[in-house]
């Protein structure tokens, strides 16, 4: 496959979950990216394992797996939309506070509001045959070290703006995935837009390279997803068909890119065009094309 083709084909309306499960790694990505693939492979490995463990006490209460049900998914696609709705409100009221192409693409978003809030309905389509166990619950690249060999995953206190007993509640463990694969989206785009005026690309160049954040994001994403998957099996925690672990994938990514969006606009308002990037190429779709 030539560089080309890859950006030709980036351009195809897909969803960001299916593209990452038919995602093929071409010859010339290894000289792109090298050694990092075999990096992030391990990771996704290490993730099952700490999923597969937290999962693997049946006598705690506290830590025994429970499965999913209708009032459970109710209960999720509720509390998705609420926060979703007002992350989406936040961004209406700050829309003076946008230019250019940030504000571009902060109309996109809230004129796909109905859209996008629509999306958490999959999670009312059909009783998912998943369980809901301890989880991470604060899963990012920056709570991984790397040895050199190995990584060490650490900080398991859960987001800390979240109460105590709210950290607790048992979930799917792919919410801690999908934190982790918005955690490369954002590794890439900053440095594509740079913060704080640091950016590594020149203004002028942007166009031309944003496809090549949006090739890096798709190739290492769907990377770590493979070694996690294959590695995972073993925990008995994952759905049991593929169309209910692209509804979890699906809905805990938009979730993750709004609880983004909502932190930038009231911490660092300069960050706010990595959610916005996230958030448009999530709703990519060949209906939407």
């Amino acid at each position: 496959t030539r560089p080309a083709d890859e950006l030709k084909d980036l351009e195809r309306p897909m969803p960001f979950v299916e593209r990452l499960q038919h995602a093929t790694i071409p010859e010339f990505a290894g000289e792109l990216i090298g050694p990092y693939f075999e990096n992030v492979k391990l990771l996704g490995k290490r993730t099952a394992e700490l999923h597969v463990a937290l999962a693997s006490n049946r006598d705690d209460p506290d830590f025994s797996p429970e499965p999913f049900s209708i009032l459970y998914q109710r209960s999720l696609y509720q509390s998705m939309r609420n926060h979703s709705g007002q992350m989406l409100q936040l961004l209406k009221k700050n829309l003076n506070s946008v230019r250019g192409v940030v504000l571009d693409d902060a109309l996109k978003v809230l004129d796909r509001q109905n859209v996008l809030l629509n999306r958490f309905r999959a999670l009312l389509s059909r009783k998912i045959n998943a369980n809901r166990t301890r989880i991470h619950g604060d899963f990012h690249l920056g709570q991984v070290l790397y040895t050199g060999k190995d990584y060490v995953i650490i900080d398991f206190e859960g987001e800390p703006a979240r109460p105590l007993t709210e950290r607790r509640i048992k979930r799917t463990p792919i919410r801690d995935v999908a934190g982790m694969l918005r955690s490369f989206h954002y590794a890439a785009y900053t440095s594509l837009f740079g913060h704080l005026g640091s950016a590594m690309v020149r203004p002028e160049d942007l166009a031309a390279m944003e496809p090549w954040a949006r090739i890096w994001n798709v190739w290492i994403s769907s990377t770590y997803l493979q070694s996690y998957l294959d590695h995972a099996q073993s925990g008995g925690f994952l759905p049991a068909h593929r169309e209910e672990l692209n509804i979890l994938l699906d809905v805990y990514l938009l979730e993750k890119a709004l609880y983004e969006l909502g932190y930038e606009l009231n911490n660092r308002p300069d960050w706010v065009r990595i959610p916005l990037a996230g958030i448009l190429q999530l709703l990519q779709s060949p209906e939407a094309a």
